[in-house]
């Protein structure tokens, strides 16, 4: 029996491939230590060392999604955030503006909204970069080495240059790599941060006036177990809606009739609910904390990332964007039209009623997976209260950091089972099939 790893390095395209995505990610991590200029690192350390909670409320969980690149102050600080953000606006300007939508849809729109949504992502950045910048100068001062103005002006172009070459390294990974380069970024991320959670996890257990109790170390590892595979079977879960084509008379030729079905995932829209939800609300909870204005700092503190107020609207905004990307990527009106327009019919519901048919059963399967999703998202403050966790720790056995490893590393096997297979090989899985999605 072949072995798939062996396999995977036989074939040359895909070889070369994920040595291409490896090295992309390497210079992801390498750009992930080096500093804006104008920073003592040395500073930033000890500060760092000094506060539990390094540069707390949001900044914290954003430090989580670039792995460990914000608390470094480097030049990749805000990460791919700010280019998810603005796509999560070009979106709902396609929704709101029917022109937008219509050209959308038009042969070669795609890429135009892609080219657009990488040109409002440079004022994104900015914005999110000057708001950073002035958040260190409020609470890092001695670790400006230039002026004041100097440094505001350095960071913005620094990090948002930073930004912007994130946006074309991940898009070179989807075109030339593995493939979902801008979720592979984001999950580079995450990973990056398992060690020092290790580490974390070992120093609570060692401090005798820590309140953990290493038994429950056993419980959590075993809940995590079982999240982990709640979290594949939810996300490779299906309702298949059968589809049934007539014969049909092409030139001289008759084919015959063929029983399809409409396979919709209980989740359709996959992690990118969770990603939305945390890019939408981290931009301006970090443009409030970074401005330095008294009255909006007071209210970014009462959504912190573990409190209550955020993980209740967290939760909403998963739930509504799960509706809201399956409408855009899951349109029942356009599925209809093309069953129509190929002589398909749904047995058992009339050509006019198939819509009505179809957005009902999207209605109901999305509604259970995004409560899924949402209580997911919201597990690392119940493992934190309740086992006294370390929260770095807690935040990547369960919520956003969870779902996207999963998410991710199902849809990057699915890509290379894909390949492994045109290439005649029998893939990663003996038996089964990973059913992929992009990201």
């Amino acid at each position: 029996m072949a072995n798939p790893i062996i396999d995977i390095f036989k074939v040359k395209e895909l070889r070369k491939r994920i040595i291409f995505t490896l090295i992309c990610l390497l210079v992801f991590r390498l750009g992930a230590y080096l500093p804006l200029p104008g920073i003592d690192r040395n500073t930033i350390v000890n500060y760092l060392t000094q506060s539990s909670q390094g540069f707390g409320g949001i900044f914290n969980f954003l430090d989580l999604i670039v792995g460990g690149a914000f608390n470094n102050v480097s030049i990749f600080m805000l990460g791919i955030m700010p280019y998810i953000t603005t796509s999560i606006i070009i979106n709902l300007l396609t929704i709101i503006f029917p022109k937008l939508k219509k050209m959308y849809e038009e042969e070669g729109g795609k890429k135009k909204m892609q080219r657009y949504t990488r040109y409002l992502t440079v004022p994104v950045t900015m914005i999110q970069a000057f708001t950073t910048v002035q958040m260190l100068l409020g609470q890092i001062p001695q670790a400006i080495r230039i002026s004041n103005v100097s440094f505001i002006i350095i960071g913005m172009i620094t990090v948002t240059t930073g930004t912007c070459f994130l946006m074309w390294l991940g898009e070179q990974i989807t075109q030339r790599g593995i493939g979902n380069g801008i979720s592979l970024l984001i999950f580079a991320g995450i990973v990056a941060r398992i060690p020092s959670a290790i580490i974390t996890l070992v120093q609570t257990i060692r401090d005798p006036n820590s309140q953990f109790n290493p038994v429950f170390l056993i419980i959590t590892m075993c809940l995590f177990v079982v999240i982990v595979a709640l979290v594949i079977y939810e996300q490779q879960g299906q309702r298949k809606i059968p589809v049934y084509y007539a014969k049909r008379v092409i030139g001289r030729k008759v084919y015959g009739s063929q029983n399809h079905y409409l396979p919709f995932k209980i989740n359709p829209s996959g992690v990118i609910p969770v990603i939305f939800a945390s890019a939408i609300l981290t931009f301006p909870i970090q443009i409030m904390q970074g401005l330095n204005i008294p009255w909006l700092a007071g209210l970014a503190n009462q959504l912190t990332w573990d409190g209550p107020v955020y993980n209740v609207l967290y939760g909403l905004f998963i739930i509504g964007f799960s509706y809201f990307y399956t409408q855009v990527t899951l349109n029942p009106q356009d599925i209809s039209k093309n069953i129509r327009e190929n002589g398909g019919s749904i047995p058992g519901i009339r050509s006019e009623k198939m819509e009505e048919y179809l957005s009902k059963i999207l209605n109901r399967i999305i509604l259970p997976g995004s409560l899924f999703l949402a209580f997911i998202a919201i597990i690392p403050n119940i493992i934190s209260v309740v086992f006294h966790f370390p929260r770095s720790v807690a935040a990547l056995m369960g919520g956003t950091s969870l779902l996207i490893l999963v998410g991710v590393d199902l849809d990057t096997m699915s890509q290379i089972e894909g390949y492994l297979r045109m290439h005649h090989h029998e893939g990663i899985l003996k038996k089964g099939k990973i059913k992929g999605r992009n990201l």
